[in-house]
């Protein structure tokens, strides 16, 4: 027996070496413009644009290294969206919070995951979520992934009237060659072609480069350049002051239930679930996420946390922790090769995102429809994610509606105390916050 068939149990699942390693490559891919837009947000802030490139994926390399070794999940991570601009446009900019003194607030709180991960009590929150809860966390991810892939590919835009609306395609280059590049994947998919998601995202790509649309590198190869400027710049001189919490409580609270949601969503879809609907490797998933966030503040970036795009390398066939460390080893290979990386444009990945989440949706025939105390929490939470543009926001709605309708229908029983306290929790967060 291999190594790698040790390790991850690859026949196990039902998959092979080839899938794992085509799922890596499309979950890199799809999480691939993170090496960029991070560092473009973060740097708002003063710190150095080319350390955070390093910094990037470097902390993105090692938690998911972790994830595949202490989960086998084919789960990436990265610096999360929505957080590094929390961290850059409230926190530093908007609070007046020196950058440093931020990524204090992301150690502090990666420091505070890491021991309630190893109390278990991150592991019995998730696992303490009801099953149709979690179906309609994952139907609501899948919902927001493929709204975050229209928004990208320019066909649904923003709209003072009605909120978003539909672009304007007729000479619209990018969004037509979105739409072609969905077309592709979807008949693609329709044959079961493997790696589809990757070919249409390849396809698209050099659409792109021969219409001029992408300008070629002048370099394929580039020398990684010096993390020194934000590496270890860690001020601890607001620890006692109330703003400084304030802070930590909030990035805690986006990325503890984004990152439940991700997981219990991305692994409700793919079957890693077990037959009373909790996540086996709960531990080794949200330890994985936790140490990432702690390194990431230390190597110089926001929140490290587990990416929905994952689910992109799910819908092709990744199963195993394999799927993770192609998926890692490729954030340190573009280390040398940012010119390559760069030239992947966003509606290139955007039709991928869209059928990722139509994967995921379907989910949701799996709700108990004759259930009204099920039903409408799940459905809250399928709907708010994508509307409020948060998982953590689906999350709580869901939470705090199922709790309040079960004890008001008279199915107090239903209800684990866990979940009473969260939803009291939440409720207090919205009155006070």
């Amino acid at each position: 027996m291999s190594f790698l068939e040790r390790q991850f149990k690859i026949t196990a699942v039902g998959s092979s070496v080839k899938t794992e390693i085509l799922s890596g490559i499309t979950t890199f891919v799809t999480m691939s413009y993170i090496i960029f837009v991070n560092p473009g947000i973060l740097s708002k802030t003063g710190m150095d644009f080319n350390a955070l490139v390093v910094a990037t994926c470097a902390s993105a390399a090692l938690a998911t290294f972790l994830m595949a070794f202490l989960a086998n999940y084919p789960i990436g991570l990265a610096p999360g969206m929505g957080l590094n601009a929390f961290f850059a446009f409230s926190v530093v900019l908007g609070m007046q919070i020196d950058w440093r003194v931020a990524l204090t607030a992301v150690f502090v709180e990666g420091v505070i995951f890491i021991l309630l991960t190893l109390t278990r009590l991150r592991e019995m929150v998730v696992n303490t979520i009801p099953k149709s809860l979690k179906i309609g966390i994952s139907g609501g991810i899948g919902l927001f992934i493929a709204f975050i892939g229209l928004q990208g590919a320019g066909i649904v835009v923003k709209n003072d009237a009605t909120l978003v609306s539909l672009g304007h395609l007729k000479g619209n280059l990018p969004a037509l060659l979105a739409l072609l590049g969905l077309l592709l994947m979807a008949v693609l998919h329709a044959y079961r072609v493997t790696g589809a998601l990757l070919i249409g995202i390849l396809a698209v790509t050099a659409a792109a480069v021969g219409l001029d649309l992408v300008p070629l590198p002048e370099s394929f190869v580039s020398h990684p350049p010096s993390i020194a400027p934000i590496f270890g710049q860690l001020d601890f001189s607001m620890l006692g002051q109330p703003n400084f919490w304030i802070v930590v409580f909030t990035f805690f609270f986006v990325d503890f239930f984004d990152t439940v949601g991700t997981l219990v969503g991305v692994c409700n879809r793919s079957g890693l679930l077990d037959e009373k609907g909790n996540l086996p490797n709960a531990r080794g998933a949200l330890l994985a996420d936790a140490i990432g966030t702690t390194a990431g503040a230390l190597l110089g970036t926001s929140t490290v946390t587990s990416y929905v795009e994952s689910a992109s390398g799910i819908a092709q066939g990744g199963r195993t922790g394999l799927s993770a460390l192609v998926t890692g080893v490729l954030f340190l290979v573009a280390l040398f090769f940012t010119p390559i990386v760069g030239i992947v444009p966003p509606y290139a990945t955007a039709p991928a995102l869209i059928l990722v989440g139509v994967y995921m949706i379907m989910g949701i025939r799996d709700l108990n429809f004759d259930e009204w105390t099920e039903l409408v929490p799940a459905l809250l939470g399928f709907i708010l994610m994508p509307l409020s543009y948060s998982i953590a926001i689906g999350i709580e709605f869901a939470i705090v509606s199922y709790v309040l309708i079960k004890l008001l229908s008279g199915k107090s029983k239903d209800v684990s105390w866990l979940m009473a306290v969260l939803a009291v929790i939440f409720i207090l967060k919205e009155a006070l916050y």
